[in-house]
């Protein structure tokens, strides 16, 4: 499936050590001829020890050629009046996580995938958490039961000194989310690194 002309929602969470990563996979993403929409939490519009908030905003504004949506308030028509294809949530935090398998969408970025799926659209996560295999793993196969929610194929990242923690392999989210779209999850879901 094509991506071409696709308005597609990216929201991006707190999960700072990844950002690198998803200015390339925004970049990938966008020489598709898709129409991206950036969407930031609260959290992911701070400075960490990782990167500047302003020059990675700015990055992101220059990729998608549109203002970085960072309220409730401007996620908010991004339900019926202007609804997205897809929904991508990259990086996917374990709050992220957490707060939609239980239905809580108080941030701009959860706010935009309620709006999807309430619309019938695919939400595409990609996670990023350190207790995938802990405290985060209820969440994420909750989600992996739920309809129109696929995820982007992750695995552990560091299965020794990080024997919990899991990411996306992001080299794969456009295929993934061209796999979302058509309704079907990317195979295999859990990659070995």
């Amino acid at each position: 499936m094509t991506l071409l002309g696709k308005k597609i929602g990216f929201g991006i969470t707190a999960s700072f050590c990844t950002f690198d990563e998803i200015i390339t996979v925004l970049e990938d993403l966008a020489s598709t001829g898709a129409e991206i929409f950036p969407i930031v939490s609260e959290m992911a519009q701070q400075d960490s020890r990782f990167h500047n908030s302003g020059e990675f905003l700015k990055k992101v504004r220059n990729i998608t050629g549109r203002k970085t949506i960072c309220t409730a308030q401007e996620a908010e028509p991004l339900g019926p009046s202007n609804p997205l294809d897809l929904m991508i949530i990259a990086p996917a935090t374990g709050n992220t996580i957490a707060k939609m398998a239980h239905g809580i969408w108080d941030t701009p970025v959860l706010l935009a995938a309620k709006a999807t799926l309430r619309n019938l659209q695919p939400v595409l996560v990609a996670v990023s958490t350190n207790d995938a295999l802990g405290a985060a793993g209820p969440n994420i196969m909750r989600l992996y039961n739920t309809k129109n929610v696929y995820f982007v194929p992750f695995g552990q990242d560091d299965a020794i000194n990080k024997p919990t923690s899991m990411t996306a392999q992001l080299d794969l989210l456009t295929s993934a989310a061209r796999e979302a779209l058509a309704g079907r999850q990317l195979q295999p879901a859990i990659v070995v690194r």
